[in-house]
């Protein structure tokens, strides 16, 4: 729930109230575009929908450690034609134990013999893209843009990112319940001038944002979320990092959401396969051990 409401709320967005710390080298640009802001969000909000819409299709493989409440955990995760697949392989940066590893290899084995359950829970990702992509094409009319000058660029960049900072236009009505997440968002955006793609965005929440009311759920204030996207190769942009420090309400159960996510080590497989034989190239891999 927590990336779908910021995360995706501004799939162009996120986090640290735009004095977060960034990656970024310090070689500000300091030309502005001829263009309004707005242009560059409108060709990057596009290329955020593709991207969704694309989710499924690229057969890729990559490593990702995330570090949230339960642990620090990295997997190693293959795009299935039928839904991302994972296998832990390390704990806190070290080896797993061999019971760990035991454990691991039978939950992969029980979903082989489970094909329904796999099918069920892509199908209730699926369910939500629709929603997702909804509200990054409303990103354009739902925000006031601005550019900022004499930014740092990123390490690695081969063209000019386009800074922009957005914050909420009181004018933008809200056309559905889930939409109105973005009357409470304010952040900063990193466009690629070459490829028009977004390769970081800050977020943070300005008020405490209702669903259905109140009744449903909300979103508090002062909660913070960034990402970071790459070309993950031949084009294909991917998510490389992820950042949240949010407070959620679902329905009467208050959730604190902290956690940092860092996928790299992409490559990409010769074709998409189903996601039983992403499951036995998973456990034919070997591991070291603890």
């Amino acid at each position: 729930m927590a990336v779908l409401i910021l995360f995706s709320s501004a799939t162009l967005c996120l986090a640290h109230s735009g004095a977060a710390q960034s990656t970024a080298q310090n070689q500000p640009a300091t030309t502005l575009p001829s263009e309004p802001p707005r242009f560059w969000i409108e060709q990057a909000a596009d290329n955020e929908v593709h991207i969704i819409d694309a989710d499924g299709t690229f057969p890729l493989r990559y490593r990702q450690r995330k570090i949230d409440a339960k642990g620090d955990t990295t997997r190693e995760i293959i795009e299935s034609r039928d839904g991302s697949v994972a296998r832990l392989i390390e704990r806190n940066g070290q080896p797993i134990t061999a019971a760990e590893d035991t454990g691991e290899r039978q939950r992969l084995t029980d979903s082989l013999a489970s094909p329904s359950d796999f099918i069920k829970h892509h199908k209730r990702d699926s369910a939500m893209r629709s929603d997702v992509m909804n509200l990054v094409r409303l990103m354009p009319q739902a925000m006031i843009y601005t550019y900022v000058p004499g930014q740092p660029q990123f390490p690695g960049s081969t063209s000019k990112q386009i800074v922009i900072d957005f914050q909420p236009d009181p004018k933008f009505k809200p056309p559905t319940l889930f939409s109105g997440v973005l009357t409470g968002l304010a952040g900063r955006f990193w466009i690629d001038q070459q490829t028009h793609q977004l390769t970081r965005g800050e977020a943070h929440v300005l008020h405490d944002v209702d669903f259905g009311w109140g009744i449903l759920g909300a979103v508090h204030r002062g909660g913070k979320v960034a990402f970071e996207q790459t070309d993950s190769g031949n084009g294909r942009w991917f998510y490389s990092h992820l950042e949240e420090q949010l407070t959620l309400r679902v329905l009467v159960k208050t959730l604190p959401q902290n956690s940092v996510m860092t996928n790299s080590d992409f490559r990409q497989m010769p074709a998409m396969v189903p996601y039983q034989e992403a499951i036995r190239i998973l456990l034919a891999i070997s591991i070291p051990l603890r």
